[in-house]
């Protein structure tokens, strides 16, 4: 369920930005200390822009005690800020889900691109040829944070079938709504502006896909910048450069997100069930429980692909993405298994110091 956005007994300033009854009874215990609650808007080095009750603070962020990105404030979170002349952030509440991809470098670790998200609204422009294997990336990746996929179809003044095109789509994307819009045009931005109401939406897509564009269409002013793409390839430049949340004028509240080139799955297995959920139902009807949908006898997936229920790209895409999945896991168990490991012999070697001491004193 989305948060309400109008509730009579939080805070009005917080309201706004999604404070609920049930955020304050968690937040309870950081208000006895003294803290106050904040949402943070856009994360800087070292700082964060946040909404208190009062208006807007920068505060600063210590210095992680935890190496894990996971675990590092980003835009959407809840936060416990330590009120005065210089805000500092104290704690994060628990996140109700977050959008999460593998990092770009090379440790085991995710990237949190929003956290606290209702609905994820995935752009592509119709202005260019489809890519069905990046949509079912970013579905995954929509799916996997908990939240409600929504795809927006944009650029529709430059599409040549725009019916074809969402109808293309929908094929790709069981379950998952489809707006047809228009920025330029006005066209169905009324619609998309309902489905978004309440709760928190994200804007993520390729870049030069209009997420920007579309977000300010939605806001109704320029507060997101916005650029040109190259008419060769129809790909744009990263003219969002951070991820920030503002609130929308009839409710709920925007996250804008750089685009991205590169999406890489990071625990993902429940997005890919919801993505690829047809294949998923033909597997139940297979004769083995263990089928592979390659060669077995009785394979219903297989039968679907003979019968051209199925395309054989989808199985295809299906199979490199659990790949994927599967070996982003196993380095995650790898590298939890040698933290612990570093962690006992760190434990150990202190103790072997402190027996030496000790029998040093005797």
């Amino acid at each position: 369920m989305k948060p309400s956005f109008t509730d009579s007994s939080v805070p009005a300033g917080l309201s706004r930005y999604g404070w609920t009854p049930a955020l304050d009874d968690v937040f309870a215990g950081h208000r006895t200390a003294g803290l106050v609650p904040a949402r943070i808007v856009r994360v800087h080095r070292g700082s964060c822009d946040a909404i208190i009750e009062h208006g807007p603070v920068r505060a600063a962020i210590p210095a992680p005690h935890d190496a894990d990105p996971l675990a590092a404030p980003c835009t959407g979170d809840w936060a416990a800020l330590r009120p005065g002349r210089d805000p500092e952030l104290v704690a994060l509440l628990p996140r109700r889900g977050a959008i999460v991809r593998s990092s770009a470098s090379r440790t085991s670790h995710g990237q949190v691109l929003a956290a606290n998200v209702d609905t994820v609204v995935v752009a592509l422009s119709l202005a260019a040829p489809l890519n069905a294997a990046r949509l079912e990336r970013f579905l995954a990746l929509a799916w996997s944070s908990g939240a409600q996929p929504l795809i927006a179809l944009t650029k529709a003044d430059l599409a040549a079938d725009a019916m074809a095109a969402h109808a293309e789509v929908g094929a790709l994307a069981p379950g998952v709504g489809i707006v047809v819009t228009s920025a330029t045009g006005g066209h169905n931005l009324d619609v998309l502006t309902a489905l978004l109401r309440d709760g928190t939406t994200v804007l993520l897509g390729p870049s030069g896909a209009g997420k920007s564009t579309l977000g300010n269409a939605l806001l109704g002013e320029e507060l997101l910048a916005t650029g040109t793409v190259r008419e060769q390839d129809g790909k744009g430049r990263h003219t969002t450069v951070r991820r920030e949340l503002v609130p929308l004028p009839g409710g709920g509240v925007l996250i804008d997100t750089p685009g991205l080139r590169a999406i890489s799955l990071h625990d993902a297995a429940d997005g890919l069930e919801q993505v690829f959920a047809e294949i998923e139902r033909l597997a139940e009807s297979c004769r083995f429980g263990d089928c592979a949908h390659e060669s077995e006898p009785g394979c219903a997936v297989q039968a679907a692909i003979q019968a051209g229920d199925l395309a054989e790209r989808r199985l295809a895409s299906y199979r490199k993405l659990q790949r994927e999945t599967a070996w982003q896991a196993a380095r995650t168990d790898a590298r939890l298994r040698d933290e612990r490991v570093n962690r006992q012999k760190s434990i150990s070697s202190h103790l072997r110091a402190t027996y030496k001491f000790r029998d040093r004193q005797l």
